[in-house]
């Protein structure tokens, strides 16, 4: 391994944590108290998608090359739908918490199966990074995974570190912003997907 090869994998992690970013930043909005634990699982849960992504894509490239580019055109409609349900969703609850705020305040705000999702949505672009490192041998291609993965954690957790202390501020109006900002994600990767 090289510097260029370690300084490429830091780069493309960085930029591929971007959307998990954003929505780590949303989660944490809605749930501005939660605890370390969780939110290095939170990172985790994006870091471990993020890592795995472009491992599966580089299989693909490897294995099954002409169903992976027919799935490849998929990939914008699958991050939208999915980004838009979840966005749709909290900011269909944030509207409802201001009408109870007690409520809001006593529901826990991101499950497992939210965060699944939402890593999904994330890193399904993630897929496409398999193509990039197709000339990789099996080790490298690993060891860059890992590093995309682990820059993701970084800055996911920086992420809600954020959010949390804005989302204490912002009390109610938090779980409606952070459902306009995923539904903001998704339309992003869709269009930039759209006009490559």
């Amino acid at each position: 391994m090289n510097l260029v090869f370690i300084f490429n994998s830091l780069m493309l992690g960085a930029g591929l944590a971007m959307d998990a970013f954003t929505v780590s930043l949303a989660n944490a909005l809605q749930e501005p108290d939660m605890r370390r634990r969780k939110q290095a699982g939170v990172a985790g849960i994006f870091a471990g998608f993020q890592t795995l992504m472009p491992l599966i894509g580089w299989i693909c490239v490897h294995t099954v090359l002409q169903y992976f580019q027919a799935f490849e055109k998929l990939i914008p409609w699958i991050a939208l739908l999915l980004l838009g349900l979840l966005g749709g969703k909290m900011l269909i609850e944030g509207v409802r918490s201001q009408k109870s705020e007690q409520e809001a305040a006593e529901k826990p705000a991101v499950g497992f199966g939210a965060l699944a999702l939402q890593g999904v949505a994330t890193s399904i672009d993630a897929l496409s990074v398999g193509f990039t490192i197709a000339d990789y041998r099996a080790p490298m291609a690993l060891a860059a995974a890992l590093m995309i993965g682990a820059v993701t954690f970084l800055i996911c957790y920086i992420g809600l570190k954020i959010g949390r202390k804005a989302g204490g501020k912002l009390a109610g109006k938090a779980t409606i912003f952070g459902g306009i900002l995923l539904i903001g994600i998704g339309l992003e990767i869709f269009i930039s997907n759209m006009i490559k």
